[in-house]
């Protein structure tokens, strides 16, 4: 029976009737329209038989894919894109289903045809949209066979590109969503491959979430890896800058922290993977300059200043493990070099995207890590020694160097801690050229707000300084407690500098600047007083320390010289200026060696031997007082010879507070015991004695005078910790001495007869306490 109904079209089902009449007999006339609207009319009257005509087209498709008459596949996916787009029912679900199978069985095929249709009929599906989302409906087939697609090798390059494309498209119709704009046909056949699967991977990356941006990024890097694309860098920056201005804003800091951690676990690899991680990560990092970093702000400058610790165990060991094996890969010293480069920049490029006030934090975290002079000197490892401690100072203040440039803090003492300040002023008394050279630039950068100092180079001698067109703004609170603070440890930190015999003509250079920025962004009266005596004092410098080179005294007097002639017009005191440019033409025609002009050049023209300096090519510090006092500058304060101020150390013991008088009598004490005495008797007297004591007398009231008023101003401006701390030293030892004092006194009462005891044994010991004194004692 079953048998000879399947043989007559009049008792077959009336949905497969319709779906066989909308078959031509040619399949060259295409669809039959007219048969096509009766089968989409009966679809939508009886939309419970929608999965039998789905079953029965695909069952069709099937055998004609197999008999390879490709003209009736074509005319069946067309049917059941029509279908989908006219039906939109509960029950679409079980037809969907049978297209998918259809849509598979065209995508397995061997025909790059068949391929791209079934990819064409896959996107018009993703564009439909349900009315009831399934989500039973995987799609990993889709993905991995649109993926392979991509990668098509086929032999003609005009069918390889169609097939790669239609793979693009058929990953771009897997991610859509619900609602979506596509865009016309026309526009389509105008993209290249490269254009189409930019769009694609941007779509993709703005509707990730929070909780998928690592599951968008982790093949990125897969790729990049396994295509070695690191070392090109080109293609790899590119690829990531995609992913940040695609990505929500506030996830980019995700994008941050994956990179990081791609480039922890490529610390082995070659230095070139490295560098191409790294230049990505900097690229990465100025794109979103508001929240690229998040809140991990620290962690980012440790993993990166991390690497650059490993970068110079690397170089200096030549191995990328502990110690040098056969196996080892070889290290190349350049690539080493060029990636260090690498990261310092991409400090920098970090710091740029920050506030100032997490910037003066990235700031201490930075000078934390640097070894300092007598502190931690081996912070790297131990194959490495001191060049390795070195070269970590070089790279770790080139970084702070990087964070530095550009910041502008309207509050010095923020910016400029002691924190701060103290590590890296210690930096400036280093042997090494370099790094005092380095610390010199993060001052200057630091404590220059207003984009002065590229005015003050080259170093030369101006007779207007107007023509410069300096910004200078009157000094805040702050500026002044600033100086207050600090300016004796800066001025004393420049004097010792100039006296380092390995500086070249860019120490010079950037120690004038920095004097010039001082001068100009913190100086009031009182702080260009105590500038104007230290330019003097490194004149004297100059002139009594003869062991030093020629041209580093023949510098010094030319700083000296062209540093007073800025002060000078700084402070429109017209016969200070006279004075100032009498000298310098004095010089000028005597001794032009001692002028910027022929020492501060690349071709300096100093002598072999420097005959001694005097006469009218000299500035006068009485003069200088005389001239200032009148117009109502410190006449004694600038009448005093500048001298350098003692370590922090000895300052710190030789301070003077409350806690001091304490021990004046024990001091007097001391001074008229017999011993001190005895051993003053035993002194000779000589005529070098003597003759040092004249000369001791000549300035002793100033220098007394002017270490009260050190003292007094350093009490009202040290932080109280410091106080306490030297307060509580000085209680401890008046403690012990009164300790001493009470054991002394803990005897037993003198008896009449003189006798301390009556002869029977020692007798018992009467605490101060229990003693009875006079009433005329007790007060």
């Amino acid at each position: 029976m079953y048998g000879v109904c399947g043989c007559c079209g009049a008792l077959r089902p009336r949905y497969k009737r319709l779906v066989d009449n909308i078959f031509p007999e040619d399949p060259e006339d295409g669809l039959v329209k007219a048969n096509m609207e009766k089968l989409t009319f009966y679809a939508l009257s009886a939309p419970e038989k929608l999965d039998r005509i789905g079953a029965y087209l695909s069952e069709r498709l099937s055998r004609d894919v197999a008999r390879h008459r490709y003209g009736y596949v074509c005319i069946a996916m067309e049917a059941l894109d029509q279908l989908l787009m006219a039906c939109h029912c509960q029950t679409i679900n079980l037809f969907v289903e049978s297209f998918l199978t259809m849509v598979r069985k065209l995508l397995e095929a061997d025909k790059p045809n068949l391929q791209i249709l079934g990819t064409n009929s896959f996107v018009k599906f993703a564009n439909i949209e349900e009315d009831t989302p399934s989500y039973h409906r995987s799609y990993d087939f889709f993905v991995s066979r649109f993926s392979e697609m991509c990668h098509s090798s086929y032999e003609d390059p005009d069918i390889r590109t169609k097939i790669r494309m239609a793979g693009i498209r058929g990953l771009q119709g897997v991610e859509e969503g619900i609602e979506r704009s596509p865009s016309p046909e026309t526009e389509k056949e105008k993209e290249s491959p490269v254009e189409l699967t930019e769009r694609c991977f941007r779509e993709l990356l703005g509707r990730a979430a929070y909780g998928n941006i690592k599951n968008a990024v982790k093949p990125v890097l897969m790729h990049l890896d396994n295509h070695s694309l690191w070392e090109s860098k080109t293609f790899a920056v590119r690829c990531f800058k995609i992913v940040m201005y695609s990505i929500q804003s506030q996830h980019s800091h995700l994008v941050i922290q994956q990179l990081l951690g791609h480039l922890d676990a490529n610390s082995k690899n070659s230095a070139r993977v490295r560098a191409g991680i790294v230049e990505v990560i900097s690229e990465a990092a100025v794109i979103e300059a508001s929240g690229s970093i998040g809140p991990t702000v620290l962690e980012v400058f440790n993993t990166l200043l991390k690497q650059l610790r490993l970068s110079v165990d690397y170089e200096l060991t030549g191995s990328y493990d502990s110690f040098a094996n056969m196996g080892s890969k070889v290290i190349k010293v350049h690539e080493e070099r060029q990636l260090q480069e690498a990261v310092i920049k991409t400090v920098g490029s970090f710091a740029y995207t920050l506030p100032p006030y997490q910037r003066s934090e990235v700031m201490l975290f930075i000078i934390g890590k640097i070894p300092v002079p007598g502190m931690y000197p081996a912070l790297g490892s131990a194959n490495t020694g001191v060049e390795g401690s070195r070269m970590i100072q070089v790279m770790l203040l080139k970084s702070l160097l990087q964070v530095t440039a550009g910041f502008q803090s309207t509050n010095i003492l923020t910016a400029l801690p002691t924190s701060f300040l103290d590590p890296l002023l210690s930096f400036t008394l280093m042997e090494d050229a370099e790094i005092r050279l380095l610390v010199l630039d993060i001052l200057i950068g630091i404590i220059d707000r207003h984009d002065n100092r590229h005015k003050f180079s080259p170093v030369r001698i101006i007779s207007d300084i107007s023509v410069l067109k300096l910004k200078v703004d009157k000094c805040s609170r702050q500026d002044n407690l600033f100086m207050k603070k600090h300016s004796q440890r800066l001025y004393r930190h420049i004097y010792l500098a100039c006296k380092e015999e390995s500086s070249v003509q860019r120490h010079f250079e950037s120690l004038y600047t920095l004097l010039a920025l001082i001068c100009v962004e913190l100086a009031n009266e009182e702080v260009v007083v105590d500038l104007i005596r230290l330019a003097l004092a490194l004149q004297d410098l100059a002139l009594t320390e003869e062991a030093l080179p020629v041209y580093t005294r023949c510098a010094i007097h030319a700083l000296s010289a062209v540093y007073l002639n800025l002060i000078c017009q700084l402070t429109t005191v017209p016969t200070f200026c006279q004075h100032v440019h009498e000298v310098i033409e004095s010089r000028k025609k005597l001794v032009p060696f001692l002028l910027p002009e022929d020492v501060l050049v690349e071709s300096s023209k100093i002598p072999e031997k420097l005959e001694k300096v005097e006469g009218e090519v000299l500035f006068v510090q009485t003069k200088i007082a005389e001239i200032l006092g009148g117009s109502g500058y410190n006449t004694e304060r600038l009448a005093t010879a500048y001298i350098p101020q003692i370590t922090d150390e000895d300052r710190l013991s030789k301070r003077k507070s409350i806690g001091d008088t304490v021990s004046l009598q024990l001091e007097m004490e001391s001074r008229n015991s017999p011993e001190k005495e005895q051993r003053s008797t035993a002194e000779q007297i000589t005529f070098e004695t003597l003759k040092q004591a004249v000369v001791d007398s000549v300035n002793v009231e100033e220098l007394e005078r002017e270490r009260r008023r050190q003292v007094v101003e350093r009490f009202q401006t040290a932080p109280f910790e410091e106080i306490a701390a030297h307060c509580g030293a000085r209680a401890s030892l008046l403690q012990s001495k009164l300790n001493q004092i009470f054991e002394i006194t803990i005897r037993p009462p003198p008896s009449p007869s003189g006798s301390v005891g009556n002869g029977h044994g020692p007798s018992r010991s009467i605490p101060v306490y229990e003693m009875k004194f006079p009433d005329l004692c007790v007060y």
